[in-house]
């Protein structure tokens, strides 16, 4: 089993014929997911490493039975696209792109409520199931099969914690990045229930990061209802309060969203934090086998 993606995947691209989009594309299908389909408007016709082109999802879906769709389109399209591909009947969207505005992110969750169709991110590297499907922009050589699910808000630490992973001779079972803004698709709570759901996880790493409550209600949804070990790291310790880093949503307001919150809140819930982002893989290394 892995979660959201994996040999039933049907990808669509959105955005296929740009720089961004014909790269991925051509990864995503070389990693052995399913490339059934581009979209990009008035490109119809045309194809990108041997996958067809359409003006639309609508078409696309309609002719491929696409299911999944990625999104590179500039952050002035990403809202429609999103729109278009939930009306189609998309059931997984992952945007990629970044500078959504956040108002919109908010009529994007409302317009799914409801709905069968999870959307992952804006803002965010996509997800992995190893070995299975890859839908998202990560470095494939980081990762490998194994029992670690990931949840995180960013992408480079994402990349990093999974290769120490894989370096400890574990690897992943799905890798999952929500994204950094202040308002995502897919909220941590939500990635945390899908990985204790799947059998093939033994353990969860959480990569949070300072600004917003995210962490701080992952902490309690995991004291109540988590059964798998979990370790985590906050990045962004040592920023100063108001000060933007790096995501539009790590920033420290009012006194709340800070690190020390977010640990103390992690550790209370009986997660085990480290302080020291070059030790996730081997944290999660010990976690395991003192499990067993």
């Amino acid at each position: 089993m892995s979660v959201l993606v994996g040999p039933e995947t049907r990808l669509l691209v959105q955005g296929a014929t740009g720089g961004e989009g014909s790269l991925h594309t051509r990864l995503c299908k070389e990693y052995g997911t399913n490339v059934v389909a581009g979209v990009t408007p008035g490109r119809e016709g045309q194809d990108v490493a041997g996958v067809p082109v359409f003006n639309t999802v609508e078409k696309a879906v309609r002719e491929t039975g696409a299911n999944t769709s990625i999104i590179f389109v500039p952050a002035a399209f990403a809202t429609d696209a999103m729109y278009e591909a939930i009306y189609a009947g998309i059931k997984l969207v992952v945007c990629i792109t970044d500078g959504t505005p956040t108002l919109d992110m908010v009529r994007v969750r409302r317009m799914i409520r409801g709905t069968e169709t999870i959307v992952i991110g804006p803002n965010c590297p996509g997800l992995i199931s190893p070995g299975k499907a890859k839908v998202g922009i990560m470095p494939a050589d980081a990762f490998r099969p194994g029992n670690v699910g990931m949840v995180t808000r960013s992408g480079t630490l994402l990349y990093d914690a999974a290769a120490q992973i894989t370096a400890q001779g574990l690897g992943q079972s799905t890798a999952i990045g929500i994204g950094g803004d202040p308002i995502v698709g897919t909220t941590m709570i939500q990635a945390l229930t899908w990985h204790s759901q799947d059998p093939e996880c033994e353990a969860i790493v959480l990569i949070g990061e300072i600004g917003g409550t995210a962490e701080q209600e992952a902490a309690e949804y995991i004291k109540s209802e988590v059964k798998k070990p979990v370790v985590a790291f906050i990045a962004g310790a040592s920023a100063p309060p108001g000060r933007r880093m790096g995501h539009a949503g790590a920033i420290i307001s009012g006194g709340r969203g800070t690190a020390a919150e977010k640990k103390a809140a992690l550790t209370a819930a009986g997660v085990v934090v480290t302080d020291n982002p070059a030790e996730i893989g081997l944290t999660a290394k010990r976690v395991l086998e003192s499990r067993r």
